[in-house]
């Protein structure tokens, strides 16, 4: 039984320290046949709380064979328990909060009415020009039309009214609306 400890026990460590130091470079190599591995399921298939329930396992076990007086089928049924509730910790303190914590600055362009953005190209009458709107987790430069039909100089505020064959129409905001605004984001005004 203790055989069976150590071979869980280094496997899991060498499962670890290949994975950290040379991860990337074996995906790359293996073109993405491991990607099977990555399965989308309960939180027992996930390989990293499996690889870490298997350590848990093998550690577990040869502490409680050395340093207790318990025998090889008590020893093992407790190593299984520690490893589950190692895994689940693994799983609920580490994977499940790096999945929430991913970011990304993917939008719908037709996400973006409504939005105020800068002009950083003026937009004539009757033509184009490009404004710069804040989407997502970054900003966006989109080309821009006026809705009103006027000049919009560099540098005015808008704010986006409809989105149309992958173009912005903005309207300028009046200075009052940005007065406003501004007030309203110091919390002078409600």
């Amino acid at each position: 039984m203790e055989t069976l400890f150590w071979a869980c026990l280094l496997g899991g460590a060498m499962f670890a320290i290949v994975t950290v130091l040379f991860g990337d470079l074996v995906s790359q190599a293996l073109d993405g046949m491991l990607d099977f591995l990555s399965v989308k399921g309960g939180w027992m298939f996930r390989p990293m709380v499996i690889v870490s329930g298997i350590t848990a396992f093998g550690g577990a076990g040869l502490l409680l064979l050395r340093y207790t007086p318990l025998g090889n089928i008590l020893a093992a049924l407790l190593a299984i328990l520690s490893s589950v509730a190692v895994a689940f910790a693994v799983f609920v303190l580490y994977v499940r909060p790096m999945e929430n914590s991913e970011n990304s600055v993917a939008f719908s362009i037709r996400d973006l009415s409504g939005k105020i953005g800068e002009v950083t190209v003026s937009i004539p009458p009757r033509g184009y020009g490009e404004v710069l709107v804040k989407a997502g987790a970054g900003n966006t430069n989109q080309i821009a039309a006026s809705f009103d039909g006027e000049f919009i100089e560099n540098g005015a505020r808008v704010v986006v009214v409809e989105v149309r064959d992958d173009t912005l129409y903005v309207s300028k905001l009046p200075e009052t609306a940005l007065e406003e605004n501004h007030l309203k984001s110091k919390g002078e005004i409600e």
